[in-house]
């Protein structure tokens, strides 16, 4: 079932108010919107700075959200069973640490790197065991997830970073070796988005995300294990979060206690703004993709323009707000 058909089908159901059938529809153009958008700001910034459209700067671009664009996956795919995750910045982080201090302890790097991915899965069992069996919000359990982990990161690293810098090429080369002279991490970025954006749209086992978020009880009365759909997805998301973690480790070498503060912003802000609803029952990785792009061309821009660093937060606080509000017109509308 195409992801098209769950974001826009309560558009018959409004058929004959004009209002609410405009509000509705644009929900399933949402995709064409960002991208008419997207072009019209490239178009723009080339004729505002001569360094944008240059291959560097395009390059720069697409490194700047593409490992952060695998976390938005995992977020865009637990906003439609009606989850939030506010800890993925704080796992990410604490995937680097977790690695990183194995590593320094002789162990060899992938396996590091497994047990810093275990870690990140662990955190995603005990929000999910929160949500499921405790009956906690998704709101709340990674809140109080992503205080803990960033305590958790301090205690790992005794407040200090790690030098990693004798990581074997090899394994740097996931962060920053190129195919072709196309940085590996875009490739990566690519292919996890293309593998779910497929599962979403065609694997029966992923139209129960859609079912459980759009209606739980109904979902429920049909067949659908609710509760394992959302504890599975909850899961996945920090497991995205703590493989981006380890990306960012082999790009920079280095793993820091306060890495990822405020990332979780960025990426609820791009999955919302690429159609995800924080109601639940919509959203699309395509979609997000392309919000996660808008963000990146947005600061890319601001940055060439020589726009204080201040103002950058500020705006793009206003973006976050006006994709909110776009949201919840929608979810009103639908609702009448």
């Amino acid at each position: 079932m195409a992801i098209g058909h769950h974001t826009s089908g309560s558009a018959t159901e409004t058929a004959g108010v004009p209002a609410r059938s405009f509000l509705v529809s644009l929900t399933g153009h949402r995709e064409a919107g960002l991208l008419a958008i997207i072009v019209i700001l490239f178009t723009v910034m080339s004729f505002a700075s001569p360094y944008f459209l240059t291959v560097s700067n395009i390059k720069t671009m697409l490194l700047s959200f593409s490992i952060e664009g695998i976390v938005v996956v995992g977020m865009t795919i637990l906003l439609i069973v009606g989850g939030l995750d506010l800890s993925v910045g704080a796992v990410v982080c604490l995937s680097m640490v977790v690695a990183g201090q194995l590593f320094l302890g002789g162990m060899d790097p992938w396996i590091a790197s497994l047990g810093g991915i275990a870690a990140a899965a662990a955190v995603g069992v005990g929000m999910g065991l929160c949500v499921t069996r405790i009956g906690l919000s998704h709101f709340i359990a990674s809140l109080a997830a992503m205080v803990i982990v960033r305590g958790l990161c301090m205690v790992i690293t005794n407040g200090s970073p790690l030098s990693l810098f004798s990581l074997p090429k090899e394994f740097k080369f996931i962060g920053q070796g190129s195919v072709y002279d196309i940085p590996f991490v875009i490739i990566l970025f690519v292919v996890i988005a293309l593998v779910f954006d497929f599962l979403l749209r065609n694997a029966t086992a992923f139209r129960q995300v859609f079912y459980t978020g759009s209606n739980e009880k109904a979902a429920a009365y049909s067949g659908v294990k609710v509760d394992k759909v959302k504890f599975l997805v909850t899961v996945l998301c920090s497991v995205l979060a703590g493989i981006a973690g380890i990306v960012y480790m082999a790009r920079l070498g280095s793993a820091t206690p306060n890495f990822g503060i405020g990332m979780e912003l960025n990426v609820i802000a791009a999955a919302v703004i690429g159609g995800a609803s924080l109601k639940g029952g919509t959203g699309s990785i395509f979609g997000a993709v392309l919000g996660i792009a808008l963000l990146s061309i947005v600061s890319s821009s601001l940055i060439l323009l020589n726009v204080s660093a201040y103002w950058q937060e500020m705006i793009k606080g206003i973006i976050l707000l006006g994709a909110v509000s776009f949201d919840h017109l929608l979810n009103r509308y639908r609702a009448k």
